[in-house]
């Protein structure tokens, strides 16, 4: 079941959510807190139509891929973005707690999108107080061993708490986090997926890829075992990018992965959720053919402020 944050009791159109209002929600659940790229929309420097107006008038929920989880009155957010102020308090706000902070941070990788919220957790913002961050080996040598990060660590702002890959980490009863290590470009850390499991449900969160062929794991084999899947959608086409080299930068695009998962079932594409775009990508309009082909064969284009009720 998907709903918008303010329409947490009644099912709605997943399709068409309606706007976030700041209901509390008292049973477990994820929500999307953002699904942009790490350079966030509109994009610096960017000068083409998908950015220009947007600079004029900023879409409040063009915020950069993050999910949280609310679980038994405790919070669990998923990547430290940018946007880590809006995100967190949205997180804590939902959940009801008087508490700012999440209980633990997952992060993916070392690209800005992915860690860099967690500078605001130091001296110069929070100041928080040993926030459990959960890291990948490489990723936890980079924190400890590269300022400013490694500030957190020394100043206790933060806790690192070591994940290994396909090894699953039980925060609390009937609630498990399994790291699970995906290809993708590695300049400072690993990358990984993660499967969430909560109550009786499965989510499977890949923000990042370089292309399925490459993992070593079938995804199609993962989205059978998983009740939502929400995976790396960065482009929709290589046509979209005119100003890089597209092969420096790969990702799936969403139609490529709409033909690998063109035979599964209705139900089976019923739990794909598209995430983690560029600014470039033309399913961020609802009024595109491009977001139109992926609703109508049956696939959802993930938005800020969906929930997802796992109970």
């Amino acid at each position: 079941m998907i709903l918008s944050c303010e329409e947490t009791n009644r099912e709605i159109d997943p399709a068409n959510p309606v706007d976030v209002g700041l209901a509390k929600i008292s049973e477990s659940s994820l929500i999307v807190l953002g699904t942009i790229q790490d350079g966030g929309s509109p994009h610096i420097g960017c000068k083409k139509e998908c950015c220009r107006t947007l600079f004029e008038q900023p879409d409040s929920n063009r915020k950069v891929v993050s999910l949280g989880l609310i679980h038994q009155g405790k919070t669990y957010l998923f990547e430290a973005t940018p946007d880590i102020s809006t995100q967190v308090k949205m997180l804590q706000s939902l959940a009801g707690s008087t508490i700012e902070f999440p209980n633990g941070i997952f992060i993916t990788h070392a690209h800005i999108g992915h860690y860099s919220g967690l500078m605001y957790l130091g001296k110069e913002a929070a100041g928080a107080n040993e926030i459990p961050v959960y890291v990948m080996p490489r990723m936890k040598q980079f924190l400890e061993s590269n300022g400013p990060w490694n500030a957190l660590v020394n100043n206790k702002n933060i806790s690192l708490r070591g994940l290994t890959n396909g090894e699953g980490v039980s925060l609390a009863p009937q609630l498990k986090v399994t790291p699970l290590q995906v290809p993708h470009r590695d300049e400072f850390s690993e990358t990984v997926g993660f499967v969430i499991e909560c109550e009786a449900k499965k989510i499977l969160f890949i923000p990042d890829i370089d292309k399925w062929e490459k993992w070593e794991l079938s995804i199609i084999d993962m989205i059978s075992e998983v009740d939502h899947a929400f995976i790396d959608a960065t482009f929709f086409y290589g046509e979209e990018i005119q100003t890089r080299d597209i092969s420096e930068i790969p990702h799936p695009f969403i139609i490529e992965s709409m033909a690998m998962f063109d035979s599964l079932s209705a139900s089976e594409k019923n739990k794909i959720h598209f995430i983690h775009f560029n600014h470039t990508n033309p399913v961020l309009d609802p009024g595109s053919a491009a977001y139109k082909e992926v609703v109508n064969k049956g696939y959802h284009i993930a938005s800020t402020n969906d929930v997802i009720k796992l109970q």
